[in-house]
């Protein structure tokens, strides 16, 4: 893993963007207006451990999203706004902690200018969120495509926007379905800004290819040093988002504690249905904290030697299993009680931390 880049430090509430932290984002998908399930959407997202979440403010109706959600939530909230940089201004005169602009329709340097001031005087932060999909026509003209260039561009020229009229609270995103392109674009403007990178893939599909897209994009970047903030761009529920850049950071050492779960991709020699087992596992230990580390093995052959590298595991044999605890055989279970045995130890491990 590559050094992490020196970032400009950009405060969002309770979170610094620079100080090392990799921030999980992810957007309510409610319809804006439906005030009572947006906020119940936020809330399932902060027990999920998003640390920002982000919301669609489409109309002057919608602004009343900020009050009631920063009510009942504690996690940084975002406006997402395009077209109508009034609605901006009512964000931040609501409360909002960040706002989200796409300048490719935010409208002239007046506009701008509007929203850099009000955001400077109250404290907040703007993304400046170009997408390969709505970049500036001249610029397309330019390249002929959404380049990983011309992506890069668009964002330093708002950058210089927004710093002209004396605003330097700045997150920078440079989204493209396309990985490569994204990567590349990432890549280009870490080498030329200070200021700290929200990562993703946007349109990145539905969960099983978004998930990929985004691991591959994401993960290479972060493994570069690259990228303060991340989102998991699915279209699927918000929560699995979470799960999943948790997931990509954990994957890569980056992720805050919680379970490390091996197991193996199963062969003819297995005989109890891992693959039944080891998901029902995953799932019991989804928002599991313990930073330990699980093994659920097929046979003798791996099976006994990933174990005991891990914290609590199982080794599974003919239609029974041995189970492991730091190195040292705890006994030997029928197939039909191994989760519970499982899940009762690593319980047991939870009352000892």
């Amino acid at each position: 893993m590559k050094k992490q880049r020196e970032v400009k430090q950009v405060v969002l509430g309770p979170l610094t963007f620079g100080s090392g932290e990799i921030y999980v984002q992810s957007m309510l998908n409610v319809p804006a207006r439906d005030i009572a399930g947006s906020v119940a959407q936020a809330k399932r997202l902060e027990q999920a451990g998003c640390d920002i979440i982000r919301a669609a403010v489409p109309d002057r109706e919608a602004v009343r999203l900020v009050e009631a959600i920063k009510k009942e939530v504690s996690v940084p909230l975002v406006a997402d706004i395009h077209f109508d940089y009034r609605l901006a201004l009512e964000c931040v005169a609501a409360g909002v902690d960040k706002i989200r602009i796409n300048p490719g329709n935010i409208g002239g340097e007046d506009r701008v200018k509007a929203v850099a001031t009000a955001c400077k005087n109250a404290g907040v932060p703007i993304r400046i969120g170009v997408n390969g999909g709505s970049l500036e026509r001249e610029i397309l003209a330019k390249y002929g495509s959404p380049t990983p260039e011309a992506l890069v561009e668009s964002a330093q020229y708002h950058v210089g926007l927004l710093e002209k009229y004396d605003f330097d609270q700045i997150v920078v995103s440079m989204k493209s379905s396309n990985v490569k392109t994204m990567v590349e674009a990432y890549r280009l403007m870490a080498e030329s800004s200070p200021y700290p990178l929200h990562l993703g893939v946007t349109e990145a599909g539905t969960k099983r290819m978004g998930i990929i897209k985004s691991a591959v994009g994401i993960g290479s970047l972060l493994l570069d040093g690259i990228g303060e903030t991340i989102r998991v761009s699915l279209t699927a529920d918000p929560v699995e988002e979470v799960y999943a850049a948790r997931d990509i950071l954990k994957s890569i050492g980056m992720g805050k504690p919680g379970v490390e779960i091996v197991s193996c991709p199963t062969c003819g020699r297995t005989k109890i249905d891992l693959i039944g087992l080891a998901g029902r596992v995953e799932q019991a230990l989804a928002d599991c904290r313990l930073p330990i580390k699980v093994a659920v093995m097929g046979c003798v052959v791996n099976g006994p030697g990933e174990a005991r590298e891990a914290d609590i595991g199982i080794a599974g044999g003919d239609g029974c299993a041995v189970l492991f605890k730091k190195g040292q055989v705890i006994r030997k279970v029928p197939e039909a009680e191994v989760f519970d045995a499982l899940l009762e130890e690593i319980g047991k491990m939870q009352g000892d931390d």
